[in-house]
């Protein structure tokens, strides 16, 4: 695929509503599915699937089939996907100046 500029190849990866919160919920470490359906309350079983699924395709998440009963799906990101994090990381900070300069409250509960 070719690109015009490269943020338009960062957000053909990363872009969409729920793509950049998994990569940031990841970040902290590997995670099941159940625990980022809590996490994105919003997002329903079938776009999070999807989402995981493109994440998957591209490289950035690693997906890992446990063989219990019942199966733990176990999702996490591979260095290529660690890679965006200070990019993430940066959207945060972003966002949250933004969001103290417009009268919200602390973002994500954190402060």
């Amino acid at each position: 695929m070719q690109f015009m500029c490269p943020v338009e190849a960062t957000l053909s990866l990363i872009g969409g509503k729920y793509k950049p919160l998994i990569l940031w919920h990841l970040k902290d470490g590997p995670r099941r599915y159940m625990a980022l359906q809590r996490l994105l309350p919003g997002a329903t079983p079938k776009m999070l699937t999807q989402q995981l699924r493109a994440l998957e395709t591209c490289g950035m998440v690693r997906r890992e089939v446990i063989p219990e009963r019942p199966p733990k799906t176990i999702y996490s990101l591979t260095p290529f996907g660690e890679s965006i994090v200070p990019v993430l990381e940066a959207m945060c900070q972003w966002g949250r100046n933004y969001m103290e300069g417009e009268g919200a409250p602390p973002p994500c509960g954190k402060t």
